[in-house]
């Protein structure tokens, strides 16, 4: 087994990559990847350098493959290692550059050692595993990171030396509601009541949201949307990590994946935002609108998603990052992971007590959540893992 790196997914084509990296999680894709890398939300001067591992068999089959970058900043990652840079940088260290595997922008869980179904999984792994470590002493990182692991690479990650962290999200499910209502019906009469309410409120603003899938959107949809993201990137002091030519470009490339959920006050469309589609989950990213309407932003980036994961029989609902407003609209604690290696003895042994500390306090943090969640109490909360 050979396994090679590449500086661009242009080195690998788009259907050897999605052969092994499947279909149900389309932030995996090539497509998606590519999209970042060819307008400039990658490479360049990006600080996100391409890096990605592709394992091939005896016969030259690609059999696995890793979304792999150097990194010389912690931007757009979503698990925070920010204290300890710091760290590194008070003891005369540096932290950067690291090496991390991960979708960038994007705090989704899934697999991250991606290895085709016909192949060995145990063994491809092992190699990509070992093809990191080996890459990270050639590179002279500090460390190499897994972000948002599924739970079945989080233990062969374990098991290769990293160190688990975890975290949680806020995410929704559906066991087979046959509508809205019956979701509602799951709720206590308070929490069902202030869901009415936030529902009806768009209502009487004469706002209705519409999910319009990727085949109908133009380049006026998604150029109208970039506004969007413009607005609440700048209405929050963040960064745009996304540029513009992005979305259209990956409404192009990848249609059956993509969604905007548009928010239209007569004629004017005010509000939108951008989900894509997995096999079994629909997951949210960006929304802004032109104006504040009550409720819009629950009706945008909840319920009418909601209802559209009804329809299609979607069974999990990620909404993004953060948000505990999140809870009191039927999204529970759910647990996310990552996995850790430091290169210098000393750190390594710092951190892995930290971690053990912080998971303690994030199993704690989510029990406690679990007991306001807004669900009869026959129910219960907390999803299990994720992936």
């Amino acid at each position: 087994m050979a396994v090679r790196v590449l500086s661009s997914l242009s080195e690998i084509p788009a259907a050897e990559w999605n052969a092994v990296a499947g279909d149900a999680n389309p932030f995996l894709r090539h497509e998606f990847l590519y999209a970042l890398e060819r307008t400039g939300c990658t490479g360049g001067e990006s600080g996100w350098t391409a890096r990605h591992l592709a394992a091939s068999d005896n016969a030259g089959r690609v059999i696995g493959v890793v979304p792999l970058y150097l990194k010389d900043h912690s931007y757009g990652e979503y698990v925070f290692d920010w204290v300890w840079a710091n760290a590194y940088a008070r003891a005369g260290q540096g932290y950067y550059p690291k090496l991390v595997a991960a979708v960038p922008f994007t705090p989704a869980s899934g697999p991250r050692l991606l290895v085709a179904p016909t192949a060995d999984r145990e063994s491809a792994a092992s190699a990509l595993i070992d093809a990191a470590f080996d890459l990270a002493r050639a590179d002279h990182v500090s460390s190499l990171h897994w972000l948002f692991t599924c739970d079945g690479d989080t233990q062969l990650l374990e098991s290769s030396g990293f160190r688990r962290r975890t975290g949680y999200q806020f995410h929704w499910s559906n066991p087979g509601y046959r509508d809205f209502d019956d979701f509602l019906s799951t709720l206590t009469a308070e929490k069902r009541k202030k869901l009415k309410r936030e529902r009806r409120a768009v209502r009487e603003a004469d706002v209705t949201v519409e999910i319009v899938e990727g085949d109908t959107l133009n380049h006026g949809d998604w150029e109208r949307f970039y506004g969007f993201y413009r607005a609440t990137v700048q209405a929050h002091g963040a960064i745009a990590y996304l540029t513009r030519d992005f979305f259209p470009a990956l409404g192009a490339a990848l249609p059956q994946h993509t969604m905007l959920a548009l928010a239209r006050q007569g004629k004017d469309v005010i509000g939108g935002a951008l989900f894509l589609r997995g096999s079994d989950t629909l997951y949210g990213r960006y929304w802004g609108a032109t104006h504040h309407v009550p409720g819009l932003h629950f009706e945008t980036c909840y319920y009418a998603p909601m209802e559209y994961c009804i329809a299609r029989g979607l069974r999990h609902f990620e909404a993004g990052a953060q948000g505990e407003h999140k809870l009191a609209r039927g999204f529970v604690p759910t647990p996310t992971y990552s996995a850790h290696w430091l290169a210098h003895p000393s750190f390594a042994r710092a951190v892995g007590d930290f971690l053990a500390r912080e998971q303690a306090g994030m199993e704690y943090e989510m029990n406690e959540l679990n007991e306001h969640a807004p669900f009869k109490r026959e129910r219960t909360g907390v999803n299990s893992g994720a992936g």
